[in-house]
């Protein structure tokens, strides 16, 4: 019996082996999870700690008292830095050790500790959105080519603005100053703004271009802080051609009798006008302004040693409306019949842009017809059309063009 027992057992014996493999691989894999998952939840507690951490600063933070914000006014020998906080007295305050001396500059902007008064930490400079949004990333389009009919002010703006930029040692081997400033003088429409354009697009200078009227504004000086903040963004992003259209809005003539409006007018032109003495002529910064009314400008700005050439931009010529016509037909699908001289003819008194505004709807009447091409007679009607409308607007003013 005891035989029989032994031989059933040995016979079971690989049976129980294999059933004890199968369990231990089992506890294996059983391991392996509890381990994963414990790693799993390690991890998951350090992010959560850390988020407890880090929402803890932020309530800190949050409850910390809020800084004053003040200007450098001065700094002395012993270390300690006199301020103008914008809660309106002025302090002697010492600095936070952290801050680096270097940074610390007259007129710098800084947060004040709002108990002790002391400097904790030195504000980057801030410009308005208004001048920021002046500057024009990408260079203007406009090449000389694109310009017809302005070869004499084409010679004037870019000996006065393109060749001191492009070549200034000329200037110092000759010994002379090259104008400060270039005041572009001429009806709407002649092209003014087309110069400046392209004077930025040869000199790939960065273009900053700004109306006058911007530059009014309700607050007593708000208007000078922006020339101030425009011509300091002109100095950083050099070299910068600065495009100042009608230069009127805030140039015209100061007046002994004047409202409060009008005195800000006047402070935002005397700001104007220390910015342009302070110009370098042979430096990375030029000023072109551009105006219809040169009468009311004030005579201060008109003086040598400001806008130095005043550069007047007439109505094209007969000669300059041909020129002006190819130049803007160049690109259209016209007629072997179209004649842009007897075209430019017909439009005695025309500015660039009339033209442009002829050529454009002598296109409109070829596509209302479904044709591709554009005829002498779809010129014709569009320079009816233009012509009548000057005409209106003219006979509504009480002006009669000629």
């Amino acid at each position: 019996m005891d035989e029989e027992d032994a031989k059933k057992t040995s016979d079971n014996l690989p049976e129980r082996v294999a059933a004890l493999e199968s369990q231990n691989s089992e506890l294996i894999k059983d391991t392996k999870k509890i381990e994963n998952e414990k790693r799993y939840l390690e991890s998951e507690l350090t992010h959560l700690q850390g988020e407890v951490k880090r929402l803890k600063a932020e309530m800190e933070r949050m409850k910390a008292p809020p800084l004053i914000i003040g200007t450098i006014r001065g700094v002395l020998e012993n270390g300690k830095v006199v301020v103008k906080s914008t809660t309106g007295p002025t302090f002697i305050v010492n600095c936070a050790s952290h801050i680096p001396q270097e940074t610390v500059i007259v007129g710098s902007q800084v947060a004040l500790n709002k108990q002790t008064l002391s400097i904790m930490s030195v504000l980057p400079p801030s410009k308005d959105p208004l001048v920021i949004g002046a500057e024009i990333i990408e260079k203007p389009e406009v090449t000389y080519e694109e310009i017809g009919g302005l070869e004499e002010q084409l010679r004037e703006i870019r000996e006065a603005v393109e060749e001191p930029m492009i070549k200034p040692e000329l200037y110092k081997k000759v010994g002379i100053d090259p104008p400060k400033g270039v005041l572009l003088v001429g009806p709407p429409g002649v092209g003014k703004t087309l110069l400046a354009k392209g004077v930025a697009n040869k000199t790939n200078a960065t273009f900053i271009r700004f109306v006058g009227s911007e530059l009014v504004q309700k607050y007593i000086g708000e208007g000078a802080r922006l020339v101030r903040e425009l011509f300091a963004l002109a100095k950083e992003k050099s070299p910068t051609i600065v495009f100042i259209d009608e230069l009127d809005a805030i140039g015209a003539k100061r007046l002994e009798v004047a409202t409060s409006g009008d005195r800000e007018v006047q402070r935002t032109l005397m700001q104007l006008l220390a910015e342009l003495d302070g110009f370098d002529p042979i430096g990375d910064v030029k000023l072109i302004a551009a105006t219809n009314r040169p009468d009311i400008l004030d005579e201060a700005l008109l003086r040598p040693g400001r806008f130095d050439r005043i550069i007047r931009i007439p109505i094209p010529s007969l000669e300059a409306r041909i020129e002006i016509f190819k130049i803007h037909t160049r690109k259209m699908n016209i007629a072997k019949d179209v004649e842009v001289e007897a075209l430019a003819a017909k439009c005695d008194g025309a500015t660039g842009a009339d033209i442009k505004s002829m050529c454009t709807e002598a296109g409109m009447f070829a596509i209302r017809e479904g044709r591709d091409s554009v005829e002498m007679g779809d010129f014709e009607k569009a320079v009816d059309k233009v012509r009548g409308g000057e005409l209106l607007k003219a006979q509504e003013s009480g002006v009669m063009f000629a």
